[in-house]
């Protein structure tokens, strides 16, 4: 059985768009692509065509992800979320005591997290470890390099 994906609305959003324009623009862009590479003649020796069907490729198999994503999606349900502990979907302002500065980050699913945008992974060593706690709790992570402790401030949805 394949994994559940979580989601939020606009992860879900973004990825049934990159569908769309995968499987109407880019799609059209590569048929072309092949077709014009087709019209040079003899394919052992055309890099043309097989830099096109190797981009068909790569695009056939990023719209069997998504879709993939898609099937297995669990959508948070924004409106079920408290902000008594932390859970995926929650936004944490945290205080990182080494550097002494707060930050600001939602836990979210694995396919949408984008940390250097405030997005951090429900499975990444400081999401993992945050889950479940609340306003108050301080919490020392183990991560690749080294240990790190934050003091939670606030939890939001």
């Amino acid at each position: 059985m394949a994994k559940q994906t979580l989601l939020t609305d606009e992860g879900l959003k973004n990825y049934e768009q990159e569908l769309e324009y995968l499987k109407t623009v880019k799609r059209k862009d590569v048929a072309e692509k092949i077709k014009v590479a087709l019209s040079f003649g003899d394919l052992s020796e055309n890099s043309e065509y097989d830099e096109a069907k190797n981009d068909q490729a790569m695009l056939e198999a990023r719209i069997a992800q998504i879709e993939s994503i898609l099937k297995n999606a669990k959508i948070i349900d924004e409106s079920e979320l408290t902000n008594e502990h932390i859970h995926v979907g929650s936004t944490v302002k945290i205080h990182d005591c080494e550097f002494d500065e707060d930050s600001e980050y939602q836990i979210i699913g694995a396919n949408e997290a984008d940390p250097f945008n405030g997005k951090l992974s429900d499975e990444s060593p400081v999401g993992a470890a945050l889950l479940g706690h609340k306003a108050g709790d301080t919490v020392v992570i183990e991560t690749p390099e080294g240990e790190v402790k934050f003091i939670i401030l606030e939890i939001s949805k």
